[in-house]
């Protein structure tokens, strides 16, 4: 890892953390970091526990003499991963041991001070609602959205089961793909039948909400869940089907004389070109035919088939146990195995329950309090209005008063979400990299600020999406087809709050790719304040007015 993004902090209590610095973070880089001579981490001074994802011992298992020349390649690959970098064949989200920006122990302690600041203004906030609840009704907090927390509770909760469950298939289906030597292979027919599963489980448990007419809170949940659960099961097939494919070519080689000895095709990486990659593979090419082709091949595809970490070889995670362990790890893309702690923080662990359970009960305050009111006076105003104008004007002061609250309600979703469920989850499962996002509070753009609000969706569209369009089409082409598929998430989010389909939100994330142009013209690139002004004044006012647009018209 680059020494401008993160600094090694030795602890005497736990394994060793790499801490981001006050600035922005750059992304980590696992294998320079235990590799580097100027990096963060030698190999020797990686825990175990740490470096083991837990779910492998972690030994080496002897080879014999007699082996084949694939089962040598895989052993030595699995004892040099650790002490090289080297461009991986498929898309690889690099994982470290780092701390959120909120930790204690984090280098950005010292915002800690408007954290807190933060947490005392919402209780002034609500006890002030208390105050003039009682002068008015003699109460003091009135929960008229209590129902919608409980109507479907346990028709939610087998139903939210029942989806999980089903994607266990995938397990058994992708072993029908590795053994299959038929029309079921992975790159013949299996990535067909998986697509065609994960269309029809898609389309089915979106609609059952529908179907069932859920209140707004339950279908919400299910369905942010459900797409979490549909991207964590797109990753595995895809990722294993990957690694089905290279292992049937690193099998093949044992044979040279059939096996075909074509240099492994690459898949693009995010940050590159094509006519970087189009470089990249010549030279590949040639390197291979100046040097042992079937010796480097095996090389690159036994490396592929390790993780980075280099305890676990496919296809030994495929396993329940392994496929459970990442339905709870508080990531979307599927890896052979994680950077891990020592053991789970208990005390953490119900600190940030509690703290969920606290977001909820403040979200709750803030949405009767300052929203609902203001959205069932301007109902009832909009109705008796004759004139354009004047409806106009009431959705007008609808979004100014509804700016605050939302402001409010989106800084504790973000908290709620990627602070204290991602991580209660990455305590539960000891996942070390609990950098689910950065600081996007600094954001310039919509770009910079889709990168870095939620690092692990992010990781996805990157990896999934964009690179893998990448192989076939313009970067452009890529990103318009990775906004297409996140605006079209959206809109389903805001269909499932409103009941309706009306295409505002999809119509705004689609027009964060021209606004991005324009702040990236060379008139407007490197103006930081300004752009930041821009960036939270599109925010707070976006938000607000999303919600009176889909509520009130």
């Amino acid at each position: 890892m680059a020494s401008t993004s993160a600094d090694h902090r030795p602890s005497a209590e736990g394994p060793d953390y790499l801490q981001p610095r006050a600035r922005r973070p750059g992304n980590p880089h696992v294998f320079r970091a235990l590799n580097d001579g100027n990096g963060l981490l030698k190999v020797q001074d990686v825990p175990p526990a740490v470096a083991s994802s837990g779910l492998s011992s972690g030994r080496s298992t002897p080879i014999p003499q007699d082996a084949p020349p694939s089962v040598h390649a895989t052993s030595s690959a699995r004892k040099q991963v650790r002490a090289q970098q080297k461009h991986r064949i498929f898309p690889t989200i690099e994982y470290a041991a780092r701390l959120s920006h909120f930790d204690p122990n984090s280098d950005y302690r010292d915002f800690r001070g408007f954290f807190v600041l933060f947490w005392i203004g919402l209780a002034i906030m609500v006890i002030t609602a208390m105050l003039r609840n009682v002068k008015e009704t003699g109460y003091p907090l009135l929960f008229k959205q209590w129902p919608l927390f409980t109507e479907n509770i346990v028709e939610l909760a087998l139903s939210d089961f029942g989806m999980v469950a089903s994607t266990v298939l995938s397990l058994p289906l992708h072993k029908l793909y590795r053994s299959s030597q038929g029309p079921l292979r992975w790159s013949r027919g299996g990535m067909v039948v998986q697509s065609i599963y994960q269309a029809i489980w898609l389309g089915f448990w979106v609609n059952l909400p529908f179907a069932h007419n859920w209140t707004w809170t339950a279908q919400v949940f299910f369905t942010l869940h459900l797409l979490a659960i549909f991207m964590k099961m797109h990753s595995y097939a895809f990722y294993n089907g990957h690694l089905s494919e290279t292992l049937r070519r690193l099998d093949e080689l044992d044979r040279p004389e059939t096996a075909s000895t074509a240099a492994a095709i690459r898949y693009p990486r995010s940050h590159d070109h094509l006519r970087q990659m189009k470089h990249e593979n010549e030279s590949e090419d040639n390197r291979i035919d100046a040097v042992s082709s079937v010796a480097q091949l095996r090389e690159d595809l036994a490396l592929e088939l390790t993780s980075p970490l280099g305890h676990v070889t496919y296809p030994s995670n495929l396993s329940s146990r392994n496929y459970l362990d990442f339905l709870l790890c508080p990531t979307l893309c599927y890896e052979l195995e994680y950077p891990r702690t020592s053991g789970t923080n208990w005390m953490e662990l119900f600190y940030k329950t509690l703290a969920v359970f606290g977001c909820i009960f403040l979200l709750t305050v803030t949405s009767e309090e300052f929203i609902i009111p203001v959205l069932d006076e301007s109902a009832e105003r909009l109705h008796g209005t004759s004139t354009i104008s004047e409806g106009g004007l009431i959705l007008a002061e609808t979004i100014n008063r509804l700016l605050f609250p939302f402001m409010v309600s989106f800084l504790l979703v973000f908290l709620v979400i990627f602070e204290y469920v991602l991580g209660a989850f990455a305590e539960i499962t000891c996942f070390a990299d609990r950098h689910f996002y950065a600081d996007w509070w600094n954001s310039c753009d919509w770009l910079e600020f889709s990168r870095e609000w939620n690092i692990p969706v992010h990781h996805f569209f990157r990896r999934h999406v964009y690179s893998a369009s990448l192989s076939h089409m313009s970067r452009p082409v890529a990103t318009v087809i990775t906004f297409l598929i996140s605006a079209l998430a959206h809109e389903l989010v805001m269909g499932c709050i409103s009941k309706k389909v009306r295409g505002y939100g999809f119509f705004a994330m689609m027009l964060q790719m021209p606004i991005v142009m324009v702040q990236r013209s060379k008139y407007v690139r490197g103006r930081t304040l300004l752009n930041n002004v821009l960036f939270w004044c599109s925010m707070i006012l976006g938000l607000s007015m999303m919600c009176a647009l889909y509520v009130l018209v």
